[in-house]
Parts: structure tokens; sequence; C-alpha cells
């Protein structure tokens, strides 16, 4: 397939990657001046006056009374980012259900159980039918937003996948990716969202045509934990620093509402979590795509090879939300799962860590499904919504859906959204770009 001859090219070529050192511990006099350089605009989003590393790195080591004034700055850039969307005070959430297509990939991330072999699964791929088995159970329920998750090209690692496949004329996963996803739009009127991971721009650009959204976690920059034996991204493939990035700008050049995100703890140091976030606002700032990055924190996992390693510290994962928030160009959501908050079964610790993490500038809390678990995290379960409306309210905010693509995008069609999509996205979203309100089946 050929791509269109408009696509615009990035404005500026990326800076390429360097290997950092491990940033010695800053000083609290450190720390102030950075926060003062922040509080004077410094990390906000001139392309003349970036955010420089050494502020980013030192501002993630803030601790108490620091780290508060750090949250106070970054709630009042979110407060600017939500006023110039046009919701102030709205804090969204997707309401979404979750197809976990294969849980193949030929990645081996350390942290991962999603990912399995397959004399664990029933089959390699969930057929079309279990697709839309699951995408109108959502509709049912008054969902908008199908996300497909999927490990990476299995096909190139197990045979199984590969069998599969064959017996149904495909060639690829992605070709399995694509009808399925055209499947939930033509039958069901929910809108896939696509997280296949690595792509090239062919690929991307094909799968624009099924999906107003795609999205691909960057997760680190610390080349050393995909290069090195040990490293939390050793053997996979699909997990090289400069890959992914290319990936995450190929979307821009694409016109792809893209998300995307980093990883907290996973054995990156301080100036890596500060480069990775650089990176995100950087290729935000080129294509204008990047409609939200995710900050997520590492929770270690039975049965993984990171099973004992501990879990990112909150204060360390709560300033890198923050950092975030401070160094993304306005327009930029950031979000943090909530299901990944608190202690199991303790509701108000959950629900504690929830109001920091709104404190620290979060805008989103991403997909929270009344169908189907959280494939990734599935020991973690969704807050209720009634518990997530409570915190929110508690913090000044109102809990609203949105769609898959935020208002920005759904507001500007003709150069976001593939011709065949700005309908279905138009059947879904209110006066505002939010998601119309739709009632679960049992109450209409």
């Amino acid at each position: 397939m050929a791509v269109p001859a408009d696509l615009p090219a990035p404005v500026s070529l990326p800076r390429p990657l360097v290997e950092l050192p491990e940033p010695a511990e800053p000083s609290r006099t450190d720390v102030r001046v950075a926060l003062g350089r922040a509080a004077d605009g410094a990390l906000a989003d001139d392309p003349q006056h970036p955010a420089t590393l050494s502020d980013a790195t030192t501002l993630l080591a803030a601790r108490g009374e620091e780290l508060d004034d750090l949250l106070g700055l970054a709630a009042a850039r979110r407060d600017e980012h939500l006023t110039g969307e046009g919701r102030p005070g709205v804090v969204t959430y997707s309401p979404k259900v979750f197809v976990p297509l294969t849980r193949l990939c030929r990645d081996r991330c350390h942290y991962c159980t999603f990912a399995t072999v397959p004399g664990r699964l029933p089959a390699a791929y969930l057929e079309r039918d279990e697709v839309l088995e699951i995408a109108r159970a959502g509709a049912e329920q008054g969902c908008t937003e199908v996300l497909f998750t999927l490990g990476d090209r299995p096909e190139e690692r197990w045979a199984a996948a590969r069998d599969w496949l064959v017996a149904r004329d495909l060639t690829t996963t992605l070709e399995h990716v694509e009808q399925s996803a055209r499947a939930v739009l033509g039958e069901t009127g929910l809108l896939p969202h696509l997280n296949p991971g690595v792509m090239d721009l062919l690929e991307l650009q094909r799968l624009r045509g099924v999906s107003p959204s795609m999205g691909m976690m960057l997760e680190t920059t610390a080349t050393r934990l995909w290069s090195r034996p040990g490293g939390a991204h050793f053997g996979s493939p699909d997990k090289e620093p400069a890959l992914r990035r290319r990936v995450i700008d190929d979307a821009g050049r694409a016109r792809v509402p893209f998300t995307s995100g980093i990883l907290v703890g996973i054995g990156e140091h301080r100036a890596e979590r500060a480069q990775s976030l650089l990176v995100l606002a950087e290729s935000a700032r080129r294509g204008e795509h990047l409609q939200e990055v995710i900050v997520q924190n590492f929770r270690a996992k039975p049965d993984t090879a990171m099973r004992g390693e501990p879990d990112a510290e909150f204060d360390a994962f709560v300033a890198a939300v923050a950092v975030a928030r401070l160094v993304m160009p306005l327009g930029v959501s950031v979000q943090a799962p909530p299901n990944l908050a608190g202690e199991l079964d303790d509701s108000q610790s959950a629900a504690d860590d929830q109001a920091l993490l709104l404190r620290a500038g979060i805008d989103d809390w991403g997909g929270v499904s009344p169908v189907t678990p959280d494939h990734v995290n599935p020991e973690r379960p969704w807050p209720g919504l009634d518990a997530l409306r409570a915190v929110t309210g508690a913090a000044g905010f109102t809990l609203t859906p949105r769609l898959t693509i935020y208002p920005r995008y759904v507001r500007d069609p003709n150069r976001w959204l593939h011709p065949d999509l700005v309908d279905p996205v138009i059947a879904l979203a209110d006066q505002r770009g939010l998601a119309r309100e739709r009632q679960p089946a049992a109450a209409r």
C-alpha cells in the first residue's frame, strides 16, 4: 500500500539516544533550584527552551516538602492543560473491553505474565467470533472501545501461531488484527484501539483504516536493559529503545492518534527515566499525535524472572508522574492505571494512592472495563466506577467517559481519522468530543 504523498514529515530530527551514567543523589538545595526553574516555566513546552535532562533528573528525586511542591506545580500544569482542551475540572476514563487476541509473543520480557507458551492456551489466537462476543458484551454494558492487546509477531517464534494463521489463509498476526478490528467496527459500532507492538510506517497506515487510535509503550530508553544479560528486556527484539522510538515517530507521520508511556522501576535509573519522558515530549512536539502518556509503576508478579524485585517505590513513581506532566506539551494527557495503586484487598490504600496521583497531575485513568479483566495485570482488579468517581470527586473533578481518541482529534477528523472512521467516531461523541452517555442494556 502506498503512503499518501501529503503525510507530514517530522519538523526536526530526533536527537540520538546516548547511554547515561547513573546520576548522583542531588542535595535538597539542588532540588529546590530545579523546582524554582520549573516554577519559572523552564520545563514548559517551548521548543526554543526544552526541558533539560538535568532538571528533569533532579526533580525525579524530590521527596518530602519538595515532592509536595513538585505535585503542586504539576497540578497547576494539568489544570492549564484541561482549560486549553475545553474540559476544565474533568478527569476522564475510557469504558472499554480488552481483547487478548493472542498471548503468544516473540519477546521475553522478564516482568511479563501476559505472554505465555502454546501449551498453556486452548488456541494460539482468539477466533473472530470470540472477539465479536467480547465486543458485544462490552456494547451491552455501555462501552465504546475495544482494546486489542497481543504479543509481538508470535508467528516468528511459535509454529503453533504460524499453523493457526495458515489454516485461516492468513500470513501475519497483523492481518488477523486488521480483519478482527474491521469486524468489530462493522458489527458492533465500537471503536478498536490497537496495541500490536512494533510496526513499520506502511503497517501503521494500513491499520489506520480500521482503528481511530493505536498505542505502544516506549517503556524506557535504557538500552542496557535490552542489550545486557539480566536486563528486563534482554532477549526481546522488539524492545530495543531506538526501534520503539522510530515506531512512535512513524505514528505521527501516519497521522495516528497514539498512546505511549514509560514503566517505572524495571531497573532504570533517574536519568534514564527522565530521558524517556523527554523523548516522548519531543515526539509529541514533532508529530502532534501523542494524545496521552501513561506512567506505569512496576509491580512484581509471580512466575516471572523479576518476581523477587521490589515494586517501584511509590514516591518515585508519583514524582515521575509529576515530571511527565511538566515536560509534556499542553494537549498531551497524562494517565496512570488506577488498579496498580494501593495494596490488594485494601480499598483505603488504593484510594489514598489514587488521590496522590491526581495531585501529581494526571487527567485520565485509562481504560476501565465492566466486562473484562486487565489481561496484562490480571491480579489487580479494576476499581469500581463508583469508587473511582468518589476519589476523583473528592479531588474536585468530575469523572467523565471519553472515546479511544481525545476531543482534539475528534474535532479535526479530516486530519486525524481515516475517512471510513469519521462517522463511527462522531456517532459515539458528544458535543465536547467526549463519549456520549450510553446506558448498559439492563438500565435501558
